[in-house]
């Protein structure tokens, strides 16, 4: 059988064998949580607690700040103790709701309530969504309200469960397609619940057969959901991949899914969905993956959002003490962290820990125009000329090579024999084009 991809991708060492046996286990938290208000991409929520006031598991402490945004909801019941910038994994200090967990998580009135989602209306499930402070759980944070509010819902032709989980290490979505597939089916039966002429895909990479398997038996008797799977690429699971490896459909930076006829969901955010609509529970925790060579005992965890990873790492055994390297999420695109004492929030995925920091034991030397980095990449574009253009800081000619379309997945980066930063300059030159324009707009 041909197996569904996309053209160009890397395959890197995949590190899963860590943690892919590793059953989920639940921690909950020693000491206080935090809240950041920035947890998805758009405007920050704005908090509606303070100082002093109780609250309940359940409840909301801080609503949408605009369309794009969303509701952030307490995972415990407690006091808060502040209301005040704290440190976030991007080693920035944003406003955050400081809690003081009582450790008697006690619920807001309804929480778990038990919904039959086949009698409500589109709009309730919609609502029931956005009450939930449903986000992309993927990583991109994109609120799950609007992904399911398209300008045309009868244009919808895909529903994409996103189950590649690509980034190497990473065994999240894995061990929930093993240990809650039936969360996994009935969530997507929700979302095309709001689209009547859609069909429903869960895209799986074949490095995941028992997933596949336990998915498969599942959707036997559904017609409107198939399970397909993928070939195991990186990045398998980006968003443009998925759509092309399912649909044969194109899509580039300025256009959404919607615009191919898809809406794309990965497995943690279908399942939170299930769970907002079906059994009245919003957001309260999610699936950690703590793993890598620095870690003595590499696992996965359900934690509560707000949850320090400090106390994660050390319920995995805590770091080794040769322990040089720290990411949060994967290898591939992650974000190096100085510190563990920062919060778990709704895009965590993970924790990995090296003995080696790869990037100080390499040097980079001359391009020697071997092209490689052209021939892995997903998005078709020049990664070596888009690499000069960044250095003379010319953001002109950037956009012009279609660097804007670059997904920043660090395949050019990792395929370079002369180890050149691309991905890293990448990044800069597009928020620098991103920042200009919206200077130009204003």
């Amino acid at each position: 059988m041909r197996l569904a991809t996309f053209q160009g991708g890397v395959h890197p060492f995949e590190g899963k064998e860590l943690t892919q046996d590793k059953p989920i286990r639940t921690y909950e938290p020693q000491g206080d949580l935090i809240f950041p208000l920035s947890q998805h991409i758009g405007a920050p929520a704005s908090a509606v607690v303070k100082k002093n006031d109780t609250v309940l598991m359940g409840q909301v402490i801080a609503e949408a700040g605009g369309f794009v945004s969303a509701n952030i909801v307490s995972s415990v019941s407690g006091k808060v103790k502040a209301v005040e910038p704290r440190l976030t994994v991007s080693g920035m200090k944003v406003p955050a709701i400081v809690i003081e967990n009582d450790g008697n998580y006690t619920p807001v009135e309804g929480l778990g309530q038990k919904r039959d989602y086949t009698k409500m209306s589109k709009q309730e499930i919609i609502d029931a969504v956005k009450a939930a402070g449903i986000v992309g759980l993927g990583g991109a944070g994109f609120p799950t309200h609007v992904k399911l509010m398209p300008k045309d819902p009868d244009a919808i032709d895909y529903i994409i469960v996103n189950g590649a989980e690509c980034e190497p290490y990473l065994t999240s979505d894995h061990r929930q397609m093993i240990e809650c597939p039936e969360e996994i089916v009935k969530g997507l039966k929700v979302v095309l619940q709001l689209f009547d002429h859609a069909k429903g895909v869960i895209a799986v990479e074949e490095n995941k057969p028992d997933g596949i398997r336990n998915l498969q038996k599942l959707v036997e008797a559904e017609p409107r959901i198939e399970v397909v799977p993928l070939k195991t690429k990186y990045p398998q699971g980006g968003e443009r991949n998925i759509i092309y490896a399912v649909t044969g459909r194109q899509i580039n930076s300025t256009k959404l899914p919607a615009d191919a006829g898809c809406i794309v969901d990965n497995v943690s955010t279908i399942i939170a969905i299930y769970h907002a609509v079906c059994e009245n529970t919003p957001i309260l925790t999610r699936v950690f993956t703590v793993t890598g060579d620095g870690v003595n005992d590499p696992g996965n965890f359900r934690v509560r959002i707000g949850t320090m990873i400090s106390e994660i790492a050390e319920a995995a055994g805590g770091l080794k003490d040769t322990t040089k390297k720290l990411i949060s999420g994967g290898p591939m695109m992650g974000m190096a962290m100085a510190t563990t004492e920062v919060p778990v929030v709704k895009t965590s995925s993970a924790l990995t820990c090296f003995t080696q920091d790869q990037v100080e034991l390499l040097q980079e030397t001359a391009c020697i125009r071997c092209g490689r980095c052209v021939q892995v990449c997903p998005s078709n574009i020049v990664p070596t000329m888009m690499l000069e253009a960044a250095r003379r800081q010319d953001l002109a000619e950037f956009v012009t090579l279609h660097g804007m379309e670059c997904m920043e997945c660090g395949s050019c980066t990792y395929i370079c024999p002369a180890r050149r930063p691309m991905t890293q300059a990448f990044k800069q030159m597009r928020q620098a084009v991103m920042a200009e324009r919206r200077k130009q707009k204003k």
